[in-house]
Parts: C-alpha cells; structure tokens; sequence
C-alpha cells in the first residue's frame, strides 16, 4: 500500500512538472537560507562550550563607578591575581598579559641582524602566561609540557605558528626567537592550534617571569591603582562554589587590598567564560571577533520567516493545482478511497517534494558555503553535514511537511464525489480564495518588512561610512614601530627625511589615531584642585604635529610645544563641556593625570569634537599630550597623486631606516572601516536575504494568481467574447493584488519601524527613519506583484476565447 501511495504521488508530480519545479525551487532557497544561518548561529554559539568544564570557568572583569555612568574593563589591576589566590584557594587562578602588533625574529644564527633573520608580526596571539594557566585551560601538547613555562625567557608556539617559522613543527623546540627585537625567547614546547571557536587564540605563549627582565617594556603598570585590558585572569570554580557568593566577596576586593577608599567604586566580578563572546560591555581584546545575541536572533527570525514564506507557496500552488485534479479524486472515492487514504496520498506527495528539496538545498548551501566568509566570520573548516545540521534539517522537513501538505491534503480529501465528477468543484467549496489571499498577505508583509530593514541598514551604513569624524582621514598611511632605545634614538632623524619627500605633506609620531579602538583613560585632577572630580578621560599620545596630521581644529587656543616628555596638553571640547566651563577659559588651566605624584601639565589649547572610536558611542573626553615612549606608530599625511608609488617609496625608506623590523603600514580609513564589519556583515544579510523573500513571495503570487486563473477560466473567455480587451483582462486580475500588497504595507511598516528603531538605538550618531524608505519599499513591492501578476493574467487573456467556452 505504502509503495503504490509514493508511486501514484510521483505520477501526480511528473505530470505537473511546471507546479512541481516552482514549489521544489522555492522549498531549495528557503531551507538552503536557513541551513546557512542554522550553521552561523551553531558556529557563533559553540564559542568556548568544547571544553569539558566551561561552565565552572569564570572571566574576572572590572565594573567602575563613573561621573558619567558605569565604565567596564576586561583586565584587572596585576596585583590582583597573586590576591585571589589568597582569598579564593578553592579556586583555580590564572593571568594572561597580552601583547598586541609584535614582531618575532625567527635567529638563523642565534644573535638578532643576520641576514637570514626571518621576521613576522603577530597582531594577536602573543600571551606571557603561567605553568597554572594550562590547570584551567587544557592543550595538546605535541612537545614539551606547561612546566617550561616557569622559567624565564621560555616560549610556547602553537603548531600553525611552529610550521611557519620553521617549516616542520617537529624542528621548533630548541629553536631561538627575538620579541620586538627586545626579549630573547627560547622554544620549549609545541602545542596544537586554537580550536577557531575559541577566545583564546593561543599563538605565542611566553613565561610570565620573563616580564620582570623587562620591567620598562611589558610590567610598567604594576599597581593596585591601574587597571589593563592587556591583563586578565580567570578562574575555576568547584561545581559546589556559590557563583553570587563568589561576586559578593569580590566586590569589595580592590578595595581591600589597596587600602584606596578612592577605589569604593571599582569592583570585580566573575563573567562566564561563555559569555565572553557576546558580552559587548567588555569586547573582545583577545580574540579577532565578536558577536551579539541581538544579531544572532535576528538571523533566527529571518530563517523562520522565510521557512513560513516557502511553506505559503506550497500550500497556494498546491491547492490551485487541487482544483485540476477534483476528478481525479471523485473517481477514487467512488471507487472506495477512504479520506484517511487520500491524505496519506497527499501527504506523501508533500514529503517527496520536501525530501528532494532538502537534498538540493544542501547541494545549493554546499556551493554558497566558499561566500559564506562574506557573511558572516565563520571559518573554512566549518561543515554543512554535522549532527547537529542533520537534526535540523529533519526538524525543517518534518516542520515543512506538516505545515505544506496539511491544509491541501484535507482540501483535497473533502471534495464531494458528485462535485468532483460534474467539475463542480469551486473556490467556495474548497474554504475560498480568502485564505490564500491572507497568506500572500503575510508574505508580502515579510517581504516588506526585509526591503525596509535593508533599506534603513543601508542607509545607516552609508551614513557612517560618509561621516564627517571631525579630522581628515583621507590618505593618512599608519606604519606600526616599537619605542626601544635604538628606535626612539632614530625618529628625528627618519621624520626630517619624511618630510623632505614632496608627497609627504606632514608626518606625527603618535600613540594611536584620532578615532581608534584604543580606550586608555585615567582619572585626572583639574586646576591645582586636591579632589579628584569622578570624570574618566581618555588619552592620546603624539608630537607636536598630530593636530597638522590629522587636520584638528581649535576651538580656543593651540597645539602644545615639540617635546619629548609632556609639559603642555590639548583637551577637547567634551573635556572642558565635562567640567562645565568654556573652551576659552580652560587654556592656562592645569590637570594631572592619575595618582598624586603626577606632575601638573598646562593646557596649551582646545580641539574641536572629534570622533574618538565608532559612531556607536559618545565623544569621550580627551587629553592629547606628547610621550615619547608611547609614540609607537608614525601618521603619515600623503598626496593622493601616485599614490602606490609613494607607498612603496615609503615602504623602503622604512625598512632602510628600521631594517630590524617588519613593515606593516595601513590607510586610516580602511582601519575605521574594520569598526563596522559586523553592521555590515548584517546589511550583506539582509540583502541577500530580502532578494529570498521576493523570490519566493513572488512564486506564492504566481501560485494564486494561477489559481484564480483556473478558477475564472469561462468569465475570461465570455468577458472577450463580449467585448473585453486583454488590458481590462490584466486589471481585472491586477487590481485585487494591488490591495493585498496595500494592505501588507500597512502590516509590515510598524513592525519594520519598531524593530530597526531598536537597531540604530546601537549608534549614537544615527539617521531618522524618513517616509522614503517606506513609499520605496512599497513601490518595489508593487512592481514586482504587478510584473508577476501581470504575466499570468496576459497569459489568460490570450488564450482563445472559443478554447475557453468550447465545454459549455
């Protein structure tokens, strides 16, 4: 019985191959969209949830109590992690310090300037760490064991790094290295690679003894008064340890220890180590990206919704096609086919559809996947075909199964045998059009709703792209340096033969841009004043020329003399707003930065707002002071006149100058441009995803469309016979579709408000949702309704007349 079912099923899909094809492509695109999400958000999830204990580690973070609200930092004062073993010996405590942009000197000879030196800057990845970091976080260890890393100037490397320094892994222990052409490291182990949905890129891993043979360099903040992101510990809990206990007890921590009532309002807690990923408070200073839960149940509702649209179009194509079929089932009833049976048969036909479409869906993600990176930040290890994707892809076509084939299969069944075989069979008798026609409805809603929120995504991005931050940052080149003795020994001279190029129309040697990831701030007393005022500021290192460079403006004032150490220090305009005083009356005043031993610094001038990180956040307040051993990058300002010659000119006289180091210059802007991969990652997925929803919203308008062709088959025919024109034809059926798409603007358009209003609530600086994008979306709605619709309908009015009628 069940073999002959799938047998007449397959018969009824081959003889309406047209019906078929229209409802397996449109099931193709939507379950091979949400299988892509489906495999993003797993990725995006799965973030630290390997290791067997994940649940029981804890990221200790910093929350402060500010003027200006709560500041948040993923490091903790040095001191701390010694004192947590103290308070907490139940727990597992481990410190990591990160270094950021270093250079490693792989030593052909064993001394650093041999000429067969190979060196390689490593953005992230480098850690000076504990034998007991490897208590919490467990590695495979190819060669050596974490005890090497109790001794001083002793390197771990993990296997990628180990392969690309010296070609064979199994050649690395032993081997010599150079950091920042400052510490000598020894190999001591080899480890595997960091699994890529971890944290913890765990790349070069150096014994923390090592910092204090360099005390200047890498352990220059070793206060209980100074808090790093580059620091940070973690630990692990018994399973039977009170999380909130825990909390409460580490919330007078600091305070304790320093013995700084000042620091009343800086307090420790623990962040599950799962969290690390999402929680967007701290960032991710370790890793090279993070994700929100906002943007992940976004991505869920969209592949929900578009699973909804593909089930819409079965359901309409299928009960259009029930009407063609009526005799079919007159007959089977009369011939003794229970109603139970021709469910099963309908049933059965759904689940071959849907079967066949999930096996083309996953040959069509198999070939989306290599784009996939453009999406989203996946890696090119990930598989379409884990447990996991398996068990979703049943669930769908369970769910799409159900949701299709129901509704036409009890349709279908509840004709009557003596309708059925007369032709009989109408749209009233099988529930009406009304229904479809409220499920194109909702269709086009979704489908307006994507166009809407795509639009708006659009336009907030172009927004932020074309914004004016306040400072040029057109044609700055950034070349990353190091402020050893020999380097800070060499910058006067290479900035004067900088600017003795004429495409060079200034140069500065700064800490970092104007508008950067960097969050360095401090407290500051204000005007000889004994009483701290509770306000963070945020500071910037550069010469005298940073204000040229970058194209600063002064609202009151001046730059500060040329020095090596700060005398004098330019504020900006949220700094003197800050303290509720004019921009004029601040210069001449005096701050100190940090603790009382601070020297007082005059403030030489004023500078207009500029922006300080992304235009998700508020202007900080900012002090910008000379220092030249934080001036560790050098801006600079070209003509955009042959430019990749004048790079590459600037590239040797780089390396001529410093041929002890790597070469890594960038443009500014680009490196603003990294501030919103994920916004535009988002408005790349609802691109792709909105063209889905009209795709498939426009094949269920096809499917009703169809129908009611079929249905008004003789009205056609008698309407030309009397006289009708094939235009009043198209209109007759146009007109009903251009109230169905009115009516779901008027659904989709609060939504879509209300939901991308929360969306720009991430950026302070951000567009007003205008009428355009609605009248837009609505437009481009209605000329895809009115192209697809109008194909179908001047198909109907051509057809002869006597073709039409010839059955009366």
């Amino acid at each position: 019985m069940l073999k002959n079912y799938f047998k007449i099923a397959w018969r009824n899909i081959v003889r309406h191959k047209g019906y078929a094809a229209i409802n397996v492509s449109g099931l193709t695109v939507g379950i091979a969209a949400c299988l892509l999400i489906f495999v993003i958000i797993q990725f995006e999830t799965s973030f630290e949830t390997f290791r067997p204990n994940y649940k029981n580690i804890y990221h200790v973070v910093t929350q402060q109590k500010r003027e200006e609200g709560f500041a948040y930092n993923p490091g903790v004062p040095i001191p701390s992690t010694e004192a947590l073993r103290l308070d907490f010996p139940q727990a597992k405590v481990a410190a990591i310090n990160t270094a950021y942009g270093s250079q490693i000197t792989v030593l052909r000879g064993g001394t650093a300037g041999d000429a067969g030196d190979k060196k390689f800057t490593e953005n992230m990845g480098v850690m000076f760490m504990e034998p007991q970091f490897f208590d919490i976080f467990k590695a495979d260890w190819l060669a050596g064991n974490p005890s090497v890393l109790a001794q001083p100037e002793m390197a771990v490397i993990d296997k990628s790094s180990a392969e690309k320094y010296f070609g064979d892994w199994k050649n690395a222990v032993g081997k010599l290295l150079k950091m920042d052409n400052l510490i000598n490291l020894k190999v001591a182990g080899v480890i595997e690679d960091a699994k890529p949905n971890s944290d913890l890129p765990l790349k070069i891993l150096i014994s923390f003894l090592t910092v204090k043979k360099y005390p200047d360099n890498y352990y220059f903040q070793s206060g209980w008064h100074s808090i790093s992101s580059n620091h940070q510990v973690f630990m692990e809990l018994p399973a039977s340890e009170s999380v909130v206990r825990i909390n409460a007890q580490l919330a007078g921590f600091v305070k304790k220890h320093s013995g700084d009532k000042g620091k009343v309002g800086t307090i420790e807690f623990l962040q599950p180590l799962a969290d690390m990923h999402f929680d967007t408070r701290f960032g991710n200073t370790l890793g090279d990206h993070m994700t929100t839960r906002a943007s992940l149940r976004t991505m869920s509702f969209i592949a929900v919704l578009i699973i909804i649209m593909a089930s819409i179009n079965f359901i309409n194509l299928s009960t259009a096609q029930s009407v063609g079929r009526s005799k079919e089932v007159g007959i089977r009833k009369v011939l003794g086919s229970s109603r139970k049976q021709l469910i099963a048969q309908v049933m059965g036909e759904t689940a071959i559809i849907v079967v066949g479409a999930v096996i083309l869906s996953v040959i069509a993600a198999k070939l989306a996947l290599p784009y996939l990176k453009n999406v989203a930040n996946v890696p090119d290890s990930i598989s379409l075909l884990s447990i996991g994707s398996i068990l979703f892809l049943a669930i769908v076509a369970i769910t799409v199964i159900l949701l299709a084939g129901i509704y036409p299969a009890l349709v279908v069944s509840g004709f009557k045998p003596v309708l059925a075989l007369k032709n009989k069979i109408t749209a009233a008798s099988i529930g009406g059009i009304p229904l479809r026609k409220s499920l194109v409805v909702g269709q086009f809603a979704i489908s307006q709703f994507l166009i809407i929120g795509t639009m708006i995504t659009i336009k907030q991005m172009n927004f932020v792209n074309e914004a004016n931050l306040g400072f040029n940052k057109e044609a700055v080149l950034i070349i990353p340096g190091y402020t050893d003795s020999i380097s800070l020994g060499k910058m006067e001279s290479y900035k004067q033969r900088l600017l003795q190029n004429p495409a060079v129309r200034s140069a500065s040697f700064v800490s970092d841009a104007p508008s950067s990831d960097n969050n360095w701030g401090t407290n500051f007393y204000f005007d000889n004043s004994t009483k701290e005022n509770g306000i963070t500021t945020f500071l910037k290192v550069g010469d005298a020329d940073y204000f040229k460079t970058f194209g600063l403006h002064f609202a009151a004032g001046k730059g500060f003399e040329q020095s090596d150490t700060a005398r004098q220090v330019v504020v900006n305009e949220t700094f003197v707003a800050k303290l509720n005083i004019k921009p004029q009356d601040a210069v001449g005043k005096t701050v100190r930065l940090g603790g009382n031993k601070s020297p007082w610094l005059r403030i030489a001038g004023v500078v207009k707002d500029f922006k300080t990180n992304s235009l998700r956040e508020a202007v900080k307040p900012i002090v910008i002071s000379p220092a030249k051993k934080f001036e560790s990058e050098v801006a600079i300002k070209i003509q955009t006149k042959n430019l990749v010659q004048t790079v590459a000119g600037l590239q040797k006289q780089w390396e001529s100058t410093y041929p002890e180091y790597a070469y890594n210059g960038y443009f500014l802007d680009e490196n603003i441009a990294h501030f919103y991969n994920q916004e535009n990652q988002m408005a790349l997925i609802y691109k792709i995803f909105a063209g889905i929803a009209i795709f498939i919203s426009c094949l269920g308008l096809y499917g009703l469309v169809s129908f009611m062709v079929v249905q008004r088959t003789k009205e056609v025919g008698v309407r030309k016979v009397l006289g009708a024109s094939i235009s009043s034809i198209v209109y007759l059926f146009s007109k009903e579709f251009m109230i169905l798409i009115a009516l779901s603007f008027v659904i989709a358009v609060p939504v879509a408000w209300y939901m991308m209003t929360g969306w720009l609530q991430n950026f302070v600086y951000r567009i007003h949702i205008s009428a355009d994008v609605f009248f837009a979306a609505v437009l481009a709605s209605l000329l895809l309704a009115w192209l697809t619709v109008g194909y179908k309908a001047v198909k109907a009015a051509l057809v002869n007349p006597v073709k039409s009628l010839r059955s009366e």
